[in-house]
C-alpha cells in the first residue's frame, strides 16, 4: 500500500480523540524479511488523543493469522489481540531526544511536523501480537490436538537420543544432582 496510507496529518486535527481503522493483510509484509506465517488479516484501530505538545496513542489489534504448530506442523488460525500504547512529543530536536530516549513508549517528532507515520509501529505491533511459539493445545479432555503419528515419532527420536549418550559428557554425571 501507499506509504500515505499510514500517515496520519494530526495538524488539522482538534484537539482530543480521533479513532482510525486500519486494515492488514498479506500485501502489508511483502517488502520486509521473510515471515513465518502464511495469512494474515489483521485490524487496527488507533485511538489518538491530541494533547498541546504531544499525542497519546493506543494501538488496539484485532483479526487472526495462519501459522504451523510449534510441535507437530500442522495448520492453526490464531486470533491476534493486544494493545500498545505510544506517546508521541513534539519537541525542536528530535533526533537527539530519540537517540537518548530509553523509553520505547516515547517517541518524538519535530514541531515543524504535519503528519506522523506509523507504518513501522504497526509492523512491530502485529508481530508482537503473534503468539512466538504457537501450539495446538489440548481439547476438553486435557488431550493434545497435536497430530499424534508426529508426537509418537517425537517421543521415538527422544528416546533415541537419550540412549545415545556422547561420552565426552560421561564425566559430568557426577555434578549432576549438585
Amino acid at each position: 500500500m501507499p506509504r500515505r496510507d499510514y500517515e496520519i496529518a494530526f495538524v488539522g486535527l482538534k484537539p482530543g480523540l480521533t479513532e482510525l481503522d486500519y486494515e492488514v493483510g498479506n500485501e502489508f509484509f511483502e517488502s520486509s524479511q521473510p515471515t513465518e506465517f502464511s495469512n494474515i488479516q489483521a485490524t487496527i484501530k488507533v485511538i489518538l488523543d491530541k494533547h498541546q505538545g504531544f499525542m497519546q496513542l493506543k494501538f488496539e489489534v484485532g483479526g487472526w493469522v495462519d501459522l504451523n504448530c510449534n510441535r507437530c506442523g500442522n495448520p492453526l488460525k490464531i486470533d491476534l489481540w493486544d494493545d500498545f500504547e505510544m506517546v508521541v512529543k513534539l519537541v525542536d530536536n528530535p533526533e537527539e531526544m530519540n537517540e537518548n530516549n530509553d523509553d520505547p513508549d516515547v517517541f518524538f517528532i519535530a514541531r515543524t511536523e504535519s503528519h506522523l507515520s506509523i507504518r513501522e509501529w504497526l509492523f512491530e505491533f502485529i508481530l508482537l501480537s503473534i503468539p512466538p511459539y504457537p501450539e495446538c493445545g489440548e481439547d476438553e479432555n486435557g488431550k493434545s490436538k497435536c497430530n499424534p503419528e508426529v508426537l509418537k515419532r517425537l517421543d521415538q527420536l527422544n528416546q533415541n537420543n537419550e540412549t545415545k549418550t556422547n561420552p565426552i559428557w560421561k564425566g559430568l554425571d557426577k555434578f549432576k544432582d549438585n
